[in-house]
């Protein structure tokens, strides 16, 4: 839907909670920078608070050593002997341990340690820059400090998400008004700027010098590429689609549901059905307008929803491909890439033929 104006935030969760009605708050893009439950955000960015940074390196191949040396520096009251840790494997791009002492995890620092050469895609300084201003915005967990190789911050209870739970329309709700909430955040309090071509041409870039000569013949040439690399800067910007403040990884296991407050096979046979994006949508307006929204309102924005989706498909096929070159994680990420091309051409011209509604 919106060009994004910001570095990505690889595995960084979205957390959903009950919110109560909040009849006070004006959800205007231009209005407020964040309106949450309970209208206590003010307008225009908040102040974010300094957060140390340790110059420790955390080796990716035994996290354990380095990231109990940071929960040292975090956590002097804990014992060490009986400090508890946990791996969590569902991510693709970084490598995630947690460190608690009492069993029902209360307390819990997370150690996120960058995967290698992820330095390629992500700006690791706007990253902790982004996190601190979701955190200000009640969108984000406490950022504890940062190391050399990654960062630490407060593990969020709560159940990660699945494609069965997000086709739930109480669930998927709610994750339409988050999302709407984040999408009202302005980082300096003026309209962002998009980087999202100058952040796919670098991708592009990557790929045609450094991996081309390794590419599988499942992947189209590097020729076709630029060809549809040029041919989405050409017509998506016609759409004029709003610059907003992304969070550009929402996988299903990036969205952390909390009732009491409030990567598989791809498989695109479960992305959902016109209707379904239809009502989702409305929500989503409604949230960000805080008023009703007419059928051409919503039509409109599945259009554009529809086109950038193939923007989404090339940008991570990209992603996948240098993540195959460079990646220590155990994942086939040039499958990856092949699945998101391969759903690329496959919708272009249906999305293509699209029109904005008059």
């Amino acid at each position: 839907m919106a060009v994004p104006p910001s570095a990505p935030l690889p595995c960084s969760p979205f957390y959903l909670r009950r919110q109560a009605p909040c009849p006070q708050c004006s959800w205007g893009m231009e209005e407020k920078a964040a309106a949450g439950a309970g209208c206590r955000e003010p307008p225009g960015p908040p102040r974010a608070a300094a957060v140390p940074c340790f110059g420790i390196s955390v080796d990716q191949d035994d996290i354990l050593p380095g990231a109990l040396h940071l929960i040292r520096e975090l956590r002097p009251h804990w014992k060490p002997q009986q400090v508890r840790t946990k791996r969590f494997t569902d991510g693709i791009t970084n490598k995630l341990v947690a460190c608690y002492v009492e069993e029902d995890m209360r307390d819990c620092v997370l150690v996120r340690v960058y995967g290698e050469r992820t330095e390629l895609l992500v700006d690791r300084e706007s990253e902790v820059r982004n996190f601190q201003l979701l955190r200000a915005h009640g969108c984000a967990p406490k950022l504890y400090c940062t190391f050399q190789n990654g960062l630490c911050y407060e593990y969020m209870r709560g159940m990660a998400l699945g494609p069965e739970h997000i086709r739930e329309p109480r669930l998927f709700r709610l994750i339409a008004l988050e999302m709407a909430k984040i999408h009202t955040i302005h980082a300096n309090g003026s309209l962002p700027k998009p980087i999202l071509w100058h952040k796919m041409h670098n991708y592009f870039t990557l790929v045609k010098n450094e991996i081309n000569p390794s590419l599988s013949a499942d992947v189209p040439e590097v020729e076709v590429l630029e060809r549809e690399l040029a041919w989405l800067k050409e017509h998506l910007p016609q759409l004029d689609s709003p610059v907003v403040f992304c969070h550009n990884d929402l996988l299903c296991k990036n969205i952390i549901y909390d009732s009491t407050k409030g990567v598989n096979e791809v498989d695109y046979c479960r992305y959902p059905a016109r209707e379904t994006q239809l009502q989702w949508l409305r929500y989503y307006l409604q949230a960000q307008k805080g008023m009703a929204v007419t059928p051409r309102e919503v039509e409109r924005l599945y259009v554009q929803v529809n086109k950038f989706a193939l923007a989404s498909h090339f940008f991570w096929a990209l992603w996948a491909l240098i993540q195959s070159q460079f990646s220590t994680i155990d994942f086939n990420f040039l499958r990856y890439a092949v699945i998101r091309f391969n759903q690329y051409f496959k919708v272009k011209p249906q999305v293509s033929a699209l029109e904005m509604p008059k």
